[in-house]
C-alpha cells in the first residue's frame, strides 16, 4: 500500500480539496505535513488520514525532511512527498534526498525554480528562449540593457507568476527602479530579460518519466504582466474547445524543452505535470517562457475539468502517486475563467455593479461566479478579488461569455 506525503501549507477550500482527491485514491495511505493543526481539518477528512505533522515553515527543507521521517516510522516508509505550489518544489526536493524519498530531485527541481538556470538549460540545449543573465548590480543590469536594448523585464531568480516582475522601457525607468530601491545586488540579485512583444500562450503537459502523454493548452488576455502593469484591464484564460494550432505546432519546442530540463533524471524525476508558458510574435517565431513542474494556477485545473468532463485532481492524484495517467478523450467543451479586479486607488472594495446584469447576459454558460465582497481588502496580484468560470460548446460561446462577464460587472475600490 503507497504511502503519500502531501505538503498542504494551511487548510483553505481549494487545499482540502486537493488532500480530499488524495483521501479518495483506493489502496493508499495519506499523511500530511502543515503548519496548521490537525484539528483544523473538517472531521471527514480528518478521519481519512493515516498522520499528520504539523511545521514551522513548510518552505523549510530541513523541516519537511524531519517530517516525513517521523512519518515514516509512525505510518510506514514515504513512497511520495508531493505538494501543488511552485514555492514547495525546490523544498520538497531537499527534503527527499534528506528522508530518502524516491521523486524529483534537488539538482531538477533547480531547473524548473531557479529561472535564470531554467533558461541557460533551455538555451543550451537549442530551445528558443528570450535573451537573459541573472545580474547582481547595477551596472550588470545596464550592460544587459546596452546589449539587448529596451525593453526589458525584471524579475526575482525564483519568481512566482509575475510577482515582483517590472518592465523598463528606458533610463527613466532604470533610474526610478534604483529609486525605489529595487535595482540588483549581490544580496538580491534579479533575472534580467529581453522583452518579446507577443501573445501569451500555455502549455500543461502529462509526462511519465519524462515522455510526454497528454497536453493541453489555454491563451491569456492580455498577459499577466501587462494586467499588473495596467489597472483597468481585466485578465481572462481561455481553454478551446479545439486541439489545433498554434498549440500543436508548439508541441515539438514543448517536448524538447522538458526533455532539457528533465535531462538523465527523467526516469525518476520525470512523472509530472507542468506548466509552460510560452509566446508567438506576430512573424510566427516560438519562445518559451517559464516552466513550473506542478499543477497550474489561474484556475487552469478547474477549466481542463470541465471540458473534458473529469475531475483533473483526482487524474493528478493519481499520476503522482501511482505513476499512472489514462487518457481523458476528446474536449467536450470550450471553458474560460475571468478575473474581477476593482478600479480606483482604495485599498478595499466599495462597490460591486452589474452582478445580475451579467448573469442574464451569460446564462447557463455561467459555471461558478465568486463576486467580491463590499469591504474586502484589495489584492495585491492580477487575479483580482473575484472570479467566474464558464462553459460554453464553442470557443467562440466560451469567449463571449468572458467579455459580456468582464464588460458588465463593474468593481470599485
Amino acid at each position: 500500500m503507497p504511502h503519500v506525503a502531501l505538503v498542504a501549507p494551511h487548510f483553505l477550500e481549494n487545499t482540502n480539496r486537493t488532500i480530499a482527491a488524495f483521501a479518495r485514491l483506493e489502496g493508499v495511505q495519506l499523511s500530511l505535513i502543515s503548519e496548521d493543526a490537525e484539528a483544523q481539518l473538517p472531521p471527514k477528512l480528518r478521519r481519512a488520514i493515516a498522520g499528520h505533522y504539523r511545521v514551522r515553515t513548510v518552505g523549510d527543507a530541513a523541516q519537511l525532511g524531519a517530517a516525513a521521517k517521523v512519518l515514516a516510522r509512525h505510518v510506514g516508509p514515504i513512497d511520495r512527498l508531493t505538494g501543488a505550489l511552485e514555492q514547495l518544489q525546490l523544498p520538497m526536493a531537499e527534503a527527499r534526498a534528506l528522508a530518502g524519498i524516491r521523486g524529483m530531485s534537488p539538482h531538477i527541481a533547480r531547473r524548473f525554480r531557479d529561472k535564470d538556470v531554467m533558461k541557460e538549460v533551455l538555451r543550451g540545449h537549442g530551445v528558443p528562449v528570450a535573451a537573459s543573465e541573472l545580474v547582481s548590480s547595477p551596472e550588470a543590469l545596464r550592460a544587459f540593457i546596452d546589449r539587448v536594448g529596451f525593453p526589458v523585464i525584471i524579475k526575482p531568480q525564483a519568481g512566482l507568476g509575475t510577482r515582483g516582475t517590472h518592465r523598463l522601457e528606458s533610463a527613466d525607468d532604470l533610474r526610478a527602479l534604483a529609486r525605489a530601491g529595487l535595482a540588483p545586488s549581490a544580496q538580491q540579485p534579479l533575472q534580467a530579460e529581453q522583452f518579446i512583444r507577443a501573445r501569451e500562450f500555455t502549455c500543461e503537459t502529462v509526462t511519465l518519466h519524462g515522455r510526454p502523454v497528454w497536453r493541453s493548452g489555454t491563451r491569456y488576455f492580455p498577459s499577466p504582466l501587462e494586467v499588473l502593469e495596467t489597472p483597468w484591464v481585466q485578465y481572462c484564460v481561455l481553454l478551446p474547445r479545439e486541439v489545433e494550432a498554434p498549440w500543436t505546432d508548439f508541441s515539438p519546442i514543448n517536448t524538447a524543452a522538458l526533455a532539457a530540463l528533465f535531462g538523465d533524471d527523467a526516469e525518476v524525476s520525470g512523472t509530472a505535470m507542468t506548466h509552460m508558458e510560452w509566446f508567438l510574435r506576430e512573424d510566427g517565431k516560438m519562445y518559451v517562457n517559464e516552466v513550473g513542474a506542478r499543477p497550474p494556477g489561474v484556475h487552469i485545473m478547474p477549466l481542463n475539468s470541465l471540458v473534458y468532463e473529469t475531475s483533473f485532481i483526482d487524474r493528478w492524484a493519481e499520476l503522482i502517486t501511482f505513476d499512472r495517467w489514462a487518457d481523458p478523450g476528446p474536449r467536450r467543451w470550450a471553458a474560460g475563467a475571468a478575473f474581477l479586479r476593482g478600479q480606483g486607488t482604495g485599498g478595499v472594495v466599495k462597490e460591486v455593479r452589474g452582478v445580475e446584469e451579467a448573469k442574464a447576459r451569460v446564462g447557463d454558460a455561467l459555471v461558478e461566479l465568486q463576486v467580491p465582497r463590499v469591504g474586502q481588502p484589495r489584492a495585491s496580484g492580477y487575479e483580482g478579488e473575484g472570479h467566474a468560470l464558464v462553459k460554453h460548446a464553442s470557443t467562440e460561446g466560451a469567449k463571449q461569455a468572458l467579455r459580456a462577464l468582464i464588460e458588465t460587472i463593474q468593481v470599485r475600490y
